[in-house]
């Protein structure tokens, strides 16, 4: 099957639904099928190339100044730009099936072009791109995308989510009846490289705490930090995994609340040296406001990491049976520091977690998920 595919920032940065569409569409090359893929150009990126099987055509956007963060301008931008350049390519080639990946900034030159080419259109919805209460332009509650979301959701031919908590919100506040397919995010088995905590400077009985993301308001990074304030144990380390516009903000909070011995930045890695770190942590968590999935939360389960984190978006799928982690009421960062205390003081507790998640895991590998989209696309093609 030929697969035309449409994401604004690809591959990703951090974690994110981004994550997903990536590994999806490497496992679905994996399984025969062709994809090509309309994304934008960052930089001196190549306006053509193959990466993991997948055929990537980059297209110029204006003012993206930050990988890790989308400009409003950019994202608009990349709506006509995207559309033509879907148009030359869908003149030249057949495909079967068009998936926008996010419901804007992708949805719209999607849509368009399925309706000039009588391609059936795919939408996945990844959270961000319906719902995220840390912005004001939030597509839940901003006319403009507001309605454009709306459109989509009710023109597309497939709609697809990747956790209750999205379908639950699309419903709510896009005002639409149809059906939304539910497709879990996928991982794949993760393979790296272990390390020893005393290559990064750590100590046996060091407490590693560690989150993965991008450094953005609705991560709510500082909360962390204040947790590790709050814990006044000099044993705990706070081991933070990516970067973004936030960073210099949570370098000058860590200093403030004199913990900066405590916190560390690491930036962006490779996958090798995440899920090394991963490996090394003792708990994993979060005080993000809302994820939409939190393949992130998949990954640390895989290293066997027990979670911790709010209560608020789709890890409550796979997290809210109280052996895979503990959620916390979302904006209650005193309880999310004690709950993680208790952990620290629950060595038992932690392990039992731990053999948990790596057996639960096996039901978020990338397969599966792949499996279920190819289901989606023999549907709209029979």
């Amino acid at each position: 099957m030929n697969i035309l595919m449409i994401d604004y920032e690809y591959p990703p940065l951090g974690g994110g639904g981004g994550v997903l569409n990536k590994l999806l569409a490497e496992a679905l090359v994996e399984r025969g099928h062709s994809i090509a893929l309309i994304t934008s150009r960052y930089g001196n990126q190549p306006a053509h190339e193959t990466q993991g099987g997948v055929e990537l055509f980059r297209v110029p956007v204006p003012f993206r100044s930050d990988r890790n963060a989308a400009s409003l301008v950019s994202m608009l931008a990349f709506f006509p730009s995207s559309l033509l350049s879907g148009i030359r390519i869908l003149r030249k080639r057949r495909f079967d099936v068009i998936h926008s990946m996010f419901a804007v900034p992708s949805g719209p030159s999607g849509l368009f072009l399925s309706g000039i080419f009588h391609k059936p259109h795919v939408v996945s919805l990844l959270g961000g791109d319906i719902y995220d209460p840390s912005k004001k332009l939030s597509p839940h509650r901003a006319p403009m995308l507001h309605q454009t979301v709306g459109l989509i959701l009710r023109r597309s031919d497939a709609v697809v989510t990747m956790s209750r908590d999205i379908r639950r919100r699309a419903l709510k506040y896009f005002d639409v009846q149809r059906d939304i397919a539910l497709i879990p995010h996928g991982i794949p088995e993760p393979h790296f490289v272990p390390a020893k905590r005393a290559s990064y400077g750590f100590d046996g009985d060091d407490i590693l705490l560690i989150t993965v993301g991008r450094l953005v308001r609705r991560k709510a990074v500082h909360e962390l930090i204040q947790a590790v304030a709050r814990l006044a144990d000099g044993r705990v380390k706070l081991l933070v995994i990516g970067d973004g516009p936030q960073r210099g903000g949570l370098e000058q909070t860590a200093s403030d609340l004199n913990v900066t011995d405590q916190v560390f930045f690491f930036g962006n890695v490779n996958d090798n040296e995440k899920f090394a770190l991963l490996d090394l942590a003792d708990i994993y968590v979060s005080a993000s406001w809302h994820e939409g999935f939190g393949i992130v939360f998949l990954e640390a389960m895989a290293t066997g990491l027990p979670v911790v984190c709010y209560d608020n978006g789709g890890q409550v799928d796979f997290l809210g049976n109280g052996r895979s982690g503990v959620l916390v009421p979302v904006g209650k960062p005193e309880q999310l520091a004690d709950r993680i205390r208790d952990l620290i003081l629950d060595p038992g507790r932690r392990r039992q977690m731990a053999d948990f998640n790596r057996r639960h895991v096996r039901n978020f590998f990338i397969g599966v998920c792949a499996q279920q989209y190819e289901a989606q696309y023999r549907r709209l093609t029979a």
